[in-house]
């Protein structure tokens, strides 16, 4: 059974950076992508970044520069390292793992990752 933990959140004031962990136990597929989304109250899900089996990285425009997804495959553990957070940084985000696209790349939509984490609260104030 796939299980994800996230840690690292917290409450911090704009300019400042936190950096996510997630623990990631179960998985099988040595391919698996990883990926961080957040969601903020009254807002769709949104795809942070994500990093595949070899780790090409790609992040959504709003992070681009500002934030750095990796991994420690010898601790099973993804990262999401945020630095000039902003107030629209402010939502839960979650860790996520799925199987990569048949081209082998990794989906943005969230409706490709299979497992999720319970997620964790960044809260960036002004």
């Amino acid at each position: 059974q796939v299980h994800l933990v996230e840690s690292g959140g917290g409450s911090v004031q704009a300019g400042g950076s936190l950096r996510l962990s997630c623990v990631v136990s179960g998985l099988t597929r040595s391919d698996s992508c990883l990926g961080w989304f957040r969601q903020a109250p009254g807002e769709q899900r949104e795809g942070v970044a994500r990093i595949d089996r070899t780790g090409i990285t790609q992040y959504v425009d709003s992070v681009k520069g500002r934030f750095s997804i990796s991994k420690d495959n010898a601790k099973n553990t993804l990262y999401l390292q945020m630095n000039s957070l902003t107030p629209e940084d402010t939502a839960m985000y979650y860790c996520a793992a799925g199987l990569p696209l048949w081209n082998g790349y990794c989906a943005a939509s969230s409706g490709y990752f299979a497992y999720w984490g319970q997620g964790t609260q960044v809260t960036v104030s002004a």
